[in-house]
């Protein structure tokens, strides 16, 4: 159901891109997130490998099976030979077969089959999960990369709307201009700070054309200038922070599939300990075996007439001599088929057998050895994913609340010379300012305006970033 699933989805998402390609295409959050975990070559690795640990602890259950195998041989032989049917010597050519068929059942391998099935039950779990981590890695790298393609739509948008005020200026300062009513030099500055909105504009273009690419990189899909964005249902509200990083670290450690992951690959370690260790026991098996063999000497003998000849030996009765006769039985010999000599010459054989290691030149020792270093290892790589998991957490709280209070500061920043460029505003169309006067406070709110634009959308990211700690992305999709 899930492959169907996940068909029909990939379906319907490459039909949607190829019905809009020719003139533009709207990605919501959702189909970008989906479109990314179809097409992103990583995740699809990350599945084959839980496909390869799945395939690896259903083998180690089989191991429980008893193993059967079967032989077979044809062969000919030339000159003296033992032939296989009436085991004696044979001087002529003869072909013969040998079939076999051998079952064994292990009883006890120092518990070895029961650990490597534990082994690799915590190994597929934490490929599993590390699978998971993928995709969550991959859904909060296309939020962010979606949200820095809105953020820079923002200032984009707030670029042409400077750009739309100077512009009005500049007009109105050269209708003045051609009347004389103003000096020369007041529309030159205004047309210069025009051109400067103009290149600001170009490169908030740009800025914003290098997010897309970023995000339809992360979908593996063609970029083009014509991708567009539907922001219904991106939560951008300026919601206050509450929880403190020792409150979130404790949420991670108990929902980030990393963390599980790491935790399962140390006790699939230490179950190898176990493993390489079984070789230090005698392994106990039960077995049994079927034999037959052919051989093309094989005859059957079966009687035909009887007849009497002399066997040149006498007897003397009454002075004379009197042959001996005996009766001689005829024979005619019939090659025995190859399936009638398998069946007659059926064998088996069967018993228990014990192996007992004594000396294997310290392989088994090493085995061992190299176990515990493993798990000593995964004991390191699951301390240090919770080292860099709370790390990471801090910094992107410090981040968040960095972000958090620059906004702050910002909002009333951008309040305070707004009011000053409408003041501005009306004393520069006055006369009572000129227009250096008029550019600074000008300049002053448009880079405050940016600036809180910009903080907004870092708060919000760095909130993302929080809340994928706390395995809440998903519910805010």
């Amino acid at each position: 159901m899930k492959s169907r699933s996940l068909i029909v989805t990939t379906i319907s998402l490459l039909f949607c891109y190829s019905s809009n390609a020719q003139n533009s295409t709207t990605y919501k959050l959702q189909t970008a997130i989906d479109v990314a975990l179809i097409n992103n070559n990583t995740v699809k690795q990350k599945e084959l490998q839980v496909q390869t640990a799945r395939t690896n602890y259903n083998q180690s259950r089989f191991n429980r099976l008893p193993s059967i195998s079967g032989d077979i041989s044809y062969g000919i032989s030339n000159g003296r030979s033992i032939d296989p049917f009436t085991n004696t010597y044979n001087n002529q050519r003869l072909s013969s077969s040998n079939g076999s068929a051998t079952a064994v059942l292990p009883i006890f391998n120092g518990f070895q089959i029961s650990n490597s099935i534990k082994q690799n039950e915590f190994n597929h779990s934490a490929a599993k999960f590390e699978s998971q981590q993928e995709k969550d890695n991959l859904l909060l790298n296309v939020i962010v990369a979606f949200l820095q393609v809105v953020n820079n739509e923002d200032v984009l948008a707030l670029g042409k709307k400077q750009a739309l005020v100077t512009k009005k200026q500049m007009e109105r300062l050269e209708t003045l201009n051609r009347e004389g009513a103003i000096a020369p030099s007041l529309l030159s500055d205004m047309q210069g700070q025009y051109a400067t909105d103009q290149l600001n504009i170009v490169n908030a273009e740009n800025t914003l054309e290098t997010s897309k690419l970023s995000l339809t990189q992360l979908m593996n899909m063609p970029y083009s200038r014509e991708i567009k964005i539907d922001r219904e249902g991106i939560d951008v509200t300026m919601d206050t922070y509450t929880k403190m990083p020792a409150e979130i670290y404790d949420t991670a450690l108990n929902k980030l599939a990393m963390v599980k992951a790491a935790d399962l690959r140390y006790k699939a370690a230490n179950k190898g300990i176990k493993v390489a260790s079984a070789a230090y026991y005698p392994t106990l098996s039960l077995f049994g075996q079927l034999n037959s063999n052919y051989s093309s000497a094989a005859r059957i003998f079966n009687a035909t007439t009887t007849n009497e000849v002399p066997t040149g030996d006498y007897v003397i009765v009454g002075g004379a001599n009197i042959p001996v006769i005996t009766r001689q039985t005829n024979f005619n010999d019939k090659k025995i088929s190859y399936l009638s000599q398998l069946d007659q010459n059926l064998n088996t054989y069967y018993g228990v057998s014990l192996q007992i290691p004594i000396f294997s030149a310290f392989k088994n020792r090493s085995n061992v050895s190299l176990a515990r270093i493993e798990a000593r290892n995964a004991a390191l790589v699951a301390d240090n994913t919770r080292i860099q998991l709370k790390q990471a957490i801090e910094q992107a709280y410090i981040d968040m609340s960095s972000a958090n209070d620059r906004y702050k500061v910002l909002q009333e920043q951008v309040k305070a010379f707004t009011e000053s460029f409408h003041a501005a505003e009306i004393k520069f169309e006055s006369g009572v300012i000129n227009s250096v006067e008029y550019l600074i406070i000008k300049n002053n709110l448009d880079r405050a305006s940016i600036n809180l634009t910009v903080a907004r959308y870092e708060y919000l990211l760095r909130s993302k970033v929080l809340d994928f700690y706390q395995g809440n992305l998903k519910k805010n999709r």
